[in-house]
């Protein structure tokens, strides 16, 4: 699971979806964004979810209904959107369950705020409970600029667009993530990513890895996050675990 915390905004309003969105992604969170409950649901069946901004006033399916559907998935973390002066509403939605609310219009560092306590209120030991994500489905693991869902084989920017791949690619990554910090030759990754057609040393590998490279690496010329270890082959090297000097 990834360390970092996932966010799911949900609002009718696409100009507060994109807004919450591109200030959450700046401050490093992992974001997806849903205009209904359907899509809200859809993005509950295939990523790890720890909080969702929730609006209460949608058209269809509304926020009372979906913070009650949450609450019977999971612990996962709701921060209602309010009207201004609609008081009940509140009242309502937290004793339906919802953490926190904020009342429209907001500045976005007010949420950042409520969702770094939220993030904090729902960690063990500082740390964010992510081998039961809340309300969720989906094995994630961070890479660099990405996010590799393990179950959908997917792979997603932070701001929950999804970058393609091909199938040897998604092995590639798959068996990177499920051994970090380990050294892996070209023989192994040939084995692991189920490619025995080319020869261990085939510079066909090196290929591949550049181009994933360029899918998830800052700075693809000078690689953090898939490292070339001199002469025994390749390792990923996890955010946080990286040497810094």
């Amino acid at each position: 699971m990834s360390d970092s915390p996932h966010i799911l905004v949900v609002d009718d309003d696409p100009d507060i979806r994109e807004m919450i969105r591109d200030y959450l992604v700046s401050h490093d969170f992992i974001v997806s964004t849903a205009a209904d409950g359907t899509a809200m649901k859809e993005v509950l069946s295939e990523r790890p979810v720890h909080i969702v901004v929730l609006d209460l006033k949608m058209p269809g399916e509304d926020g009372f209904s979906l913070t009650r559907y949450l609450r019977e998935r999971g612990p996962v973390g709701i921060i209602m959107l309010t009207g201004s002066g609609e008081v009940i509403d509140r009242v309502v939605g937290l004793e339906l369950g919802a953490d926190d609310y904020l009342t429209k219009p907001f500045d976005p560092r007010e949420l950042l705020a409520r969702v770094r306590s939220l993030v904090r209120r729902l960690s063990t030991g500082g740390e964010i409970e992510t081998d039961e994500p809340a309300a969720t489905m989906g094995h994630e693991v961070v890479m660099g600029l990405c996010i590799l869902n393990l179950d959908a084989k997917r792979l997603y920017l932070r701001d929950g667009a999804e970058v393609p791949m091909t199938a040897m690619e998604f092995d590639l990554l798959k068996s990177f993530a499920e051994r970090p910090n380990r050294v892996l030759s070209r023989d192994q990754l040939l084995d692991l990513a189920h490619n025995r057609d080319m020869e261990a040393f085939d510079r066909s590998i090196d290929i591949r890895i550049m181009r994933l490279r360029r899918k998830i690496e800052p700075d693809p010329q000078k690689p953090e996050v898939i490292k070339t270890i001199r002469g025994l082959g390749y390792m990923f090297v996890p955010a946080g675990k990286r040497e810094t000097g």
